[in-house]
């Protein structure tokens, strides 16, 4: 078969068997210019086809004569819901040593092949490209409906909204409340996006003060002055706190089966709630704007790790449909923040005391101030050669925190953390990047004092690499520095 054909240079088609699918092929290549050729063996259709001012002929399909009045055309669609008829069609001309560009019709997936063995370029299954279309046309339905019931939801609400978002939000979390934001300002409702704990690592607080997103601590408000409360992107954050709520949100199934919102759309075949929320803004027409547009483009790019990991077509096509509006000089102020002296004593201590096993990090960065630097700890030390899995744990505030992070697709860093450490602290996050939190007090037994730090630390670290690298099914040589 000849490869030095484009379809620019195509302008003379054969449509071999032309029944519903055949004709609505020939209307619009003729629509289009294009001179078209038609051989059926039935005379009643031929000779409506011609009324029609095509240029159509009688011939059986399978006869190997048909190959000679197709010479002069470059591209033969076998279109017959006969597939033996179309099969015989597609050998005649292979065995002549057509170069042609051949499309032809299958019934299923076996006579698929077989079509594809005798040569045929481009096989199409009628019923899989109905099927397609009928689930394309339904999920347009769907968003509809379910556009229309977010609105009324909103439309509802006499005074302010609330938008809670998980405990310490990463981008998905307050980007996807941030659109969900100007959804209730386009219907005059004035809406908060409520957080608890701190807005931690530094290219989050980045995040937040580049694009100029308000957020209030859960600490500063009465959530009893809130005529409606929404939950976005909140299921890793834990149960909510809060009653009553109206507007659920998310990308993740939420455990907590007490919740029945007034309007539900959890979509665990997305990767990012900012996916989701893109959706609606694009189907009420929303004029977005560009700090909006910058933030949801954002939080699709963390939560998927720049479309490497779980990345769906939704995910793909709600960022395409983002990038013209994004502010992308912003973009990489937010993914090269500067790093505090603090994180850099972090990182330089977990360095020097990580223990490898394997492709598994393990590092202890001693007592810290700033939980929030081991998370970037954790982060960096997945970039040194052969590391596929990293760990850094330290204690604060009588806490041990731990964070990691993987890109071994085998591997559910969450669920290790949960193994390893669930019966005494919660672990947070997804098979990529999680986190734990321990009393310290539980995991040693010991209350801490300034007199016993050394002797907790070392407890803390033999006891912890232990259980890391037990739910991680290797062995701890016992010795750090990378030995």
């Amino acid at each position: 078969m000849s490869t030095g054909i484009t379809m620019a240079s195509m302008s003379r088609y054969a449509i071999l068997g032309c029944g519903s699918v055949g004709h609505a092929v020939a209307e619009e290549l003729v629509s289009e210019g294009k001179e078209v050729e038609i051989i059926d063996r039935d005379e009643g259709r031929v000779e409506a086809l011609r009324d029609q001012d095509l240029d159509a002929n009688v011939a059986d399909i399978r006869d190997e004569s048909v190959v000679d009045e197709v010479a002069d055309c470059d591209v033969v669609l076998i279109m017959s819901s006969d597939v033996e008829a179309n099969s015989a069609a597609v050998g005649n001309i292979r065995g002549r040593g057509g170069d042609h560009f051949i499309v032809a019709r299958a019934s299923d997936p076996v006579s698929a092949d077989e079509l594809t063995e005798l040569g045929a370029d481009v096989v199409i299954n009628p019923s899989a490209v109905i099927a397609d279309s009928a689930l394309r046309a339904l999920e347009t339905g769907e968003l509809e409906y379910k556009a229309r019931n977010l609105a009324e939801v909103i439309d509802d609400t006499d005074g302010r909204m609330a938008i809670l978002v998980h405990r310490s939000p990463d981008p998905d979390s307050i980007a996807s409340a941030a659109a969900l934001r100007d959804i209730a300002a386009s219907r005059d409702v004035e809406a908060d996006i409520i957080y608890e704990g701190e807005v931690g690592h530094q290219e989050n607080r980045a995040f937040v003060n580049l694009l100029g997103i308000d957020l209030v601590s859960r600490d500063d408000v009465d959530m009893d002055e809130y005529d409606t409360v929404a939950l976005v992107d909140y299921a890793k954050g834990g149960a909510p706190t809060a009653e009553g709520i109206d507007i659920l949100v998310d990308h993740y199934e939420h455990e907590n089966e007490d919740l029945d919102a007034r309007f539900e759309d959890v979509r665990s075949n997305v990767s990012a709630t900012s996916t989701i929320l893109t959706k609606y803004i694009q189907e009420l027409d929303l004029n977005l704007s560009q700090e909006v547009a910058t933030a949801l483009l954002y939080g699709i790019r963390a939560e998927t790790l720049d479309f490497k990991r779980d990345t769906t077509p939704a995910d793909l096509t709600a960022a395409a449909y983002l990038y013209p509006f994004a502010d992308h000089d912003t973009l990489e102020q937010v993914e090269s923040p500067s790093m505090s002296p603090e994180t850099l004593d972090v990182l330089a201590e977990a360095i020097r005391n990580r223990e490898v096993s394997g492709s598994h990090l393990v590092s202890n960065a001693g007592f810290i101030r700033d939980r929030d630097a081991l998370a970037q700890a954790a982060q960096h030390l997945l970039n040194l050669e052969g590391i596929t899995t990293t760990a850094v744990f330290a204690i604060a505030d009588d806490t041990i925190y731990l964070a990691a992070r993987s890109k071994d697709i085998r591997m559910n860093i969450g669920k290790v953390l949960d193994d390893a450490f669930g019966e005494m602290g919660e672990a947070k996050g997804h098979s990529t990047d999680a986190a734990v939190e321990i009393p310290l007090g539980i995991f040693t037994g010991i209350e801490t004092s300034e007199d016993n730090r050394e002797t907790l630390l070392q407890l803390t670290e033999e006891a912890v690499r232990k259980k890391l690298f037990d739910a991680l099914g290797v062995e701890s040589s016992g010795e750090s520095n990378g030995n």
